[in-house]
């Protein structure tokens, strides 16, 4: 059965470990080559086994370890091409790396199909991503995206495992510390997604089939796990039988969902 172990979720970095049977593959590199290896072994796998890396765009959380862990582990980087271009004029693509970028048609890597959507986001291009896993599994991931347009819901249907952005409580939000500038990004359409906007999509998908959910990128300012988890609990159908996770902020817990 294919394992999905977040490893590390929040503005201090992103990184998901997915293992399947046909590959193991990361989605995003936000943390340093040392500590996302650390982090999968500690979490009982072989860093030496991911094959190739997801990244959903160019933002340090998502690739501040993605040029050392590339170069040293052989490990293809794909994404789009706004982004792969901006990551060749920092350096952080070189000759050193296998990369290549990938459009919304979708590819085909170690056997896995992969079908990126555009997302709405402050960064050059973002990519979400819809992954077919064995036994018809479709693993989707939507983070850092300021709203969920009919596009994206449409990417999202069908669903069975789901790693959605749960950021931010809007009041928590709107009565903390943080610079008005920066609480109207958040909020903007090309920020990031609330407890709220969250739940309400939640409660649609969970009709298209979604079994696990896995709440994202939550702030550590404006936002605690248990808000998170009891905004979604509250918001799904409870004769479902579907299953809430928060990915934490470090992994220490060996959190792993079986999907």
């Amino acid at each position: 059965m294919p394992i999905v172990c977040p490893l590390f979720s929040g503005s201090s970095g992103n990184c998901i470990f997915v293992k399947s049977e046909k590959s193991c593959f990361l989605i995003d590199a936000g943390r340093s080559c040392k500590q996302i290896k650390g982090y999968i072994s500690g979490n009982g796998f072989n860093p030496n086994d991911v094959k190739f890396i997801l990244v959903t765009h160019e933002h340090i959380d998502h690739v501040k370890g993605l040029e050392v862990f590339a170069r040293y582990h052989r490990t293809k980087v794909l994404s789009s091409k706004g982004t792969i271009e901006f990551l060749e004029r920092r350096g952080i693509l070189n000759n050193k790396i296998d990369y290549c970028p990938i459009d919304l048609s979708g590819t085909k890597i170690n056997g896995i199909k992969v079908v990126p959507f555009d997302i709405s986001h402050d960064c050059i291009q973002g990519f979400g991503y819809s992954i077919f896993l064995e036994n018809n599994i479709k693993l989707s991931i939507c983070s850092d995206i300021g709203y969920i347009s009919d596009s994206v819901f449409e990417s999202l249907k069908g669903s069975n495992v789901l790693i959605i952005e749960s950021n931010h409580d809007i009041e928590m939000l709107k009565n903390g510390p943080y610079p008005r500038f920066l609480k109207e990004r958040i909020l903007s359409d090309k920020g990031h997604l609330s407890n709220f906007e969250c739940c309400k999509v939640l409660k649609d998908l969970i009709k298209t089939g979604l079994k696990k959910i896995i709440l994202c990128h939550l702030s550590e300012i404006n936002n605690t796990p248990e808000i998170a988890y009891n905004s979604a609990f509250s918001a799904i159908d409870k004769s479902s039988d579907c299953e809430i996770y928060v990915a934490p902020k470090d992994n220490t817990s060996n959190l792993q969902i079986i999907i």
